[in-house]
C-alpha cells in the first residue's frame, strides 16, 4: 500500500481500527462489518467504509471484511511490519514513562533508550531501557540507524535538542515540548501539546453539562 495514495487524516484513524481489530477475539475466518467497527468505536459509518475502502478492496456487502486480512492491510498501510528504532531527549517523568512503555512495538516503533544532560537521571531503568548523557546521541544514533526521535525536554532546551537530533540523522521527531521547534524540510515534526488538548476535553465536557 502507498502511503502517499492515502489522506493523512485517514491515516492517523488507522491505529484505532488496528488497536480494534488486535483486541477482538482470534477465531478462525472471522469476519466483522464496517458497520459493527463504527458503532464500537463511536464513529459515522460512512467514514469508516471510506477509511477502509483506502486500505482494502475486500469488504463485501453483507458479509463484511475478513478480520485477519484487514488486520494485515492496515498494518501494511502503517508499515509497521518492520520495526523502527527510537530514541527520547529528556528523561524526566513524562520521557521515563515513555521510555518503558511497550505499547509503541505493536505500532511499529520500539524505544531502546533514552538521554539527558542531567547525570542523575542516568543509568537503567526498571525496563531494562538506558539514560545516557546527551552527548552520546550523535554517536549513538548513527550507529543503530536511528530514525525517529521523541523530544520530552524542557521549553528552553527543544530547539538545541532537535538541532541535535538533526545532526544524529533523525527524520521524524515527536515533540512534546510546549515550543515551536524547526528542522529542515526533509525532518518530519509533530507537536503534541498535551495541556491544549486537556483543555480541549475540559472545554467538551463544559458544552456537555
Amino acid at each position: 500500500m502507498d502511503q502517499a495514495s492515502i489522506r493523512r487524516a485517514v491515516l492517523g484513524r488507522l491505529p484505532l481500527y488496528l488497536q480494534y481489530l488486535h483486541a477482538l477475539p482470534k477465531t478462525p475466518d472471522a469476519r466483522i462489518s464496517a458497520t459493527t467497527i463504527a458503532k464500537d468505536l463511536d464513529l459515522g459509518e460512512v467514514q469508516v467504509r471510506k477509511d477502509l475502502q483506502a486500505v482494502s478492496g475486500s469488504g463485501r456487502p453483507k458479509i463484511g471484511y475478513d478480520v485477519a486480512e484487514l488486520t494485515k492491510q492496515i498494518e501494511d498501510a502503517l508499515d509497521i511490519r518492520d520495526c523502527y528504532d527510537c530514541i527520547i531527549a529528556g528523561a524526566g517523568k513524562l520521557g521515563r514513562a515513555l521510555l518503558d512503555y511497550g505499547g509503541f512495538v505493536d505500532f511499529g516503533v520500539r524505544v531502546v533508550a533514552a538521554f539527558d544532560p542531567d547525570p542523575d537521571k542516568r543509568g537503567i531503568t526498571a525496563e531494562g531501557k538506558e539514560i545516557l548523557p546527551l552527548e552520546r546521541m550523535p554517536s549513538f544514533c548513527k550507529e543503530r540507524a536511528i530514525r525517529i526521535g521523541i523530544i520530552t525536554a524542557p521549553r528552553s532546551q527543544a530547539q538545541s535538542v532537535c538541532d541535535l537530533m538533526v545532526e544524529s540523522g533523525i527524520q521524524a521527531i515527536w515533540n512534546f515540548a510546549p515550543e515551536k521547534i524547526t528542522a529542515p524540510d526533509h525532518v518530519l515534526i509533530h507537536n503534541e501539546n498535551l495541556a491544549l488538548s486537556l483543555a480541549f476535553l475540559k472545554l467538551k465536557m463544559s458544552q456537555n453539562d
